[in-house]
């Protein structure tokens, strides 16, 4: 059943409803009318019965029932007699049958009590309801009985007769349900062959009109649904197209130092300079792939329930002894001060160590010699600043786009960084903002 069509599906419940409810109809029209027709024929069986008894039985002759005999085969014979089942006898006091009509009546069994009683009668014992009425002066009994089958074949006529019209009816009314349905689904029909023949870059929203109230929220879902894609293939082409122009760069620097070497000949200066470029090249292409991949990754990724309880302590230290190095090579302290209670204790442990490791990368590499690096943990922010940053207000805004870079600036990088802690910032939960006062260039994180 759950793998039919819905269309079937109602048809087919609405086919079983409708036999149901006539099926119960007729169950019900049965009873009614078998309690109708009982209370009818018990009251004529009765009234006969009692019209009898004024008869004068005491005068009856043999030859009475000899003429009765007679007036009802000459009955039959002109076919005016109407079949009802029906039967009398009369009996005298000691039981003896004294008058029958000559049909079904000849064969009562004689039962001394007033009253309807139930006999088994003829060949085939067919039950019959017999109604006994003593006579006026009380030497006989009058039984007037009808057979019960006639009265079940009434009832069935007369169900019948309340039945097929109804049976007629819910044939029309399925066979009108049918077309009504396929009217209804017409329009979900016509939608599934436009989707269907959609392009595959084809993300346009898909046109509501004449569509069922009750499809309206699957429709505004998918149709959001398709909104995310499109946004999402549109990051990714320029994500795609970002990373072709900035790999093309280096390369191509690659390629010009590889002909200077091939060229250099036995000019071991112009040779050795032209290595050294070379492996910078290599180097700075490298530190780019590294960055686009992880951007790639974090772009894609979800932050899952099982995160880790974070060891800020361990996470700090960790990235700044990872930029010891470069730190001191420019004579730049780096100072820290964390809380008991962090700002945030849950979350990805490696991806807070990107983040420190591309802030703290940035923080050395556009501070000036000598300048000063510090981070702040509280329980309302991650806060890092450095000193001796110069940077024109107006890019201050642009920080964190992807592949920006400042023009003037003489550091080499991807543009990349910022851009990463952002994603994980937004993975965990938080915002970042970037601002620059008196040379002092400032990150904060606020869950």
């Amino acid at each position: 059943m759950k793998n039919l069509s819905l269309k079937l599906r109602l048809m087919l419940l609405f086919l079983v409803t409708a036999a149901g409810v006539w099926i119960a109809s007729g169950v019900l029209v049965w009873f009614e009318s078998k309690e109708q027709i009982d209370e009818f024929f018990d009251t004529y069986q009765l009234i006969l019965a009692r019209q009898l008894s004024a008869a004068d039985w005491d005068g009856i002759k043999p030859s009475t029932q000899t003429d009765v005999n007679q007036i009802i085969k000459n009955l039959e014979d002109d076919g005016e007699e109407e079949d009802e089942a029906l039967g009398l006898a009369v009996f005298n006091a000691a039981g003896k049958m004294i008058f029958n009509d000559n049909e079904n009546g000849k064969y009562f069994h004689f039962h001394p009590a007033s009253g309807f009683t139930e006999q088994a009668l003829g060949k085939k014992q067919k039950p019959w309801r017999i109604v006994w009425v003593k006579s006026v002066n009380g030497d006989y009994f009058i039984a007037v009985g009808q057979e019960i089958e006639y009265r079940n074949d009434i009832a069935l006529e007369m169900i019948e007769e309340a039945l097929i019209p109804w049976g007629y009816g819910l044939a029309a009314m399925l066979l009108i349900f049918i077309a009504l349905l396929a009217k209804e689904f017409g329009p979900l029909k016509s939608l599934a062959a436009n989707i269907a023949a959609r392009q595959p870059d084809d993300l346009s929203p898909i046109d509501n009109q004449n569509i069922p109230q009750e499809v309206l929220p699957l429709i505004g879902s998918f149709n959001n649904l398709l909104a995310k894609l499109e946004n999402m293939l549109k990051r990714e082409r320029s994500f795609i197209a970002d990373s072709a122009h900035e790999l093309r760069s280096p390369l191509t620097a690659l390629k010009v130092q590889l002909d200077v070497v091939e060229i250099a000949g036995d000019d071991e200066n112009t040779r050795n300079n032209a290595l050294k470029n070379l492996r910078e090249g290599i180097e700075r292409a490298s530190r780019l792939v590294e960055q686009l991949l992880a951007l790639s990754k974090l772009n894609a990724q979800q932050i899952t329930n099982d995160n880790e309880i974070l060891d800020w302590q361990n996470i700090i230290n960790h990235s700044v002894n990872e930029q010891k190095t470069e730190a001191e090579s420019k004579n730049i302290t780096i100072t820290t001060k964390c809380t008991k209670e962090p700002f945030i204790t849950t979350g990805q442990p490696f991806l807070w160590n990107l983040l420190f490791r591309n802030l703290l990368d940035n923080a050395i590499k556009y501070s000036g010699k000598g300048a000063e690096i510090k981070i702040t943990l509280t329980a309302e922010k991650l806060e890092i600043t450095n000193s001796k940053v110069s940077l024109a207000p107006e890019h201050v805004k642009r920080l964190g786009e992807r592949f920006f870079r400042p023009a003037g600036q003489n550091v080499k990088g991807s543009g990349l960084g910022l851009s990463i802690v952002e994603r994980i910032a937004v993975l965990h939960g938080c915002k970042v903002s970037f601002s620059l006062e008196d040379n002092v260039f400032r990150v904060v994180i606020r869950p």
